[in-house]
């Protein structure tokens, strides 16, 4: 039998003064509550409680046992409360990966109220273009935008990622304003140059008309989209970045959306752990900022 629940019942015998009201106090029958009383005095080897047919009464060592048992079992109660509030509560280091153009200008300030919200949480923040190992790296969550393979990790789905294609009113002003997609193969389309890969060769646009595809030059690239936007406002050229990058630009004039009768494409972003992690509260809370943030 579990010591705990026996001085508990033990206690309870003790407070009451007879087997029958602990019983129904506790929800047990006589029976099991005398159960509980004999294991405890066998496992002590003493006698705790003096029973006769009239009347039963704490003996000697009863009387000491009984104030050592509520002592243990206030401490046991302050000890799952304890453990409750350390699972409870979001706590310890957080390992990220996201892109890094996303992370630098859309994630960190999401993490800034994210830490001010949950101070007893640390982030370690990786920025990084390349496909990281959830697993075998020890990140607890990862950024993707990309469509998913089949990675075997959780996925939860956030808004996609939107594009917009603009220029310089510099550059526009002397190389002309793209009309439609195709105008773009005789214009410098700057590239985003990935890690893997170089930069994509062809764009692609909607409209009712459906989709445009326009394969495009790009005789500078750079992997970095802050890089790329400073890039497009010295006049270099028409970029296709996120919007929320841009936002800025395209209020103040530095930047002018081109071919906006065309939609630009968007990307799939999702926040994905592994799927044999027991979500913590600290990662569970940082899913759900991320979600109520992004989603």
């Amino acid at each position: 039998m579990d010591r705990l629940t026996s001085m508990a019942v033990f206690v309870k015998a003790a407070e009451t003064g007879s087997f029958t009201a602990a019983a129904a106090a506790l929800g047990l029958s006589s029976q099991m509550v005398g159960k509980h009383i004999r294991f405890l005095e066998a496992r002590y080897g003493m006698q705790l409680i003096n029973r006769t047919t009239r009347r039963q009464s704490l003996t000697e060592a009863g009387n000491a046992f009984f104030e050592r048992s509520k002592a243990v079992l206030v401490e046991a109660d302050a000890a799952e409360a304890l453990a409750a509030n350390l699972l409870a509560t979001p706590r310890g280091k957080l390992k990220v990966n996201a892109p890094v153009s996303f992370g630098a200008h859309s994630l960190t300030p999401m993490l800034a109220r994210y830490l001010r919200q949950y101070p007893q949480v640390q982030v370690d923040l990786t920025l990084s273009d390349r496909i990281v190992d959830v697993v075998d790296e020890g990140y607890d969550a990862v950024i993707r935008i990309a469509p998913l393979t089949d990675s075997g990790l959780v996925a939860r789905q956030l808004a996609p990622y939107r594009l917009v294609t603009c220029a310089s009113p510099a550059y526009l002003a002397e190389r002309g304003v793209p009309r439609h997609p195709e105008d773009l193969a005789t214009h410098e389309c700057l590239g985003f140059s990935f890690s893997t890969r170089p930069p994509m060769a062809e764009w692609e646009f909607f409209s009712a008309q459906g989709r445009h595809a326009v394969r495009v030059t790009s005789r500078f690239s750079i992997n970095n989209g802050q890089g790329l936007r400073g890039a497009a406002i010295a006049g270099l050229g028409i970029i296709q970045q996120p919007r929320e990058m841009l936002n800025d630009d395209l209020a103040t004039g530095r930047l002018v959306q081109v071919l906006p009768g065309y939609e630009s494409p968007s990307r799939p972003m999702y926040i994905l752990f592994a799927p044999d992690r027991r979500p913590t509260p600290k990662l569970r809370s940082f899913i759900d900022f991320v979600v109520a943030t992004f989603g």
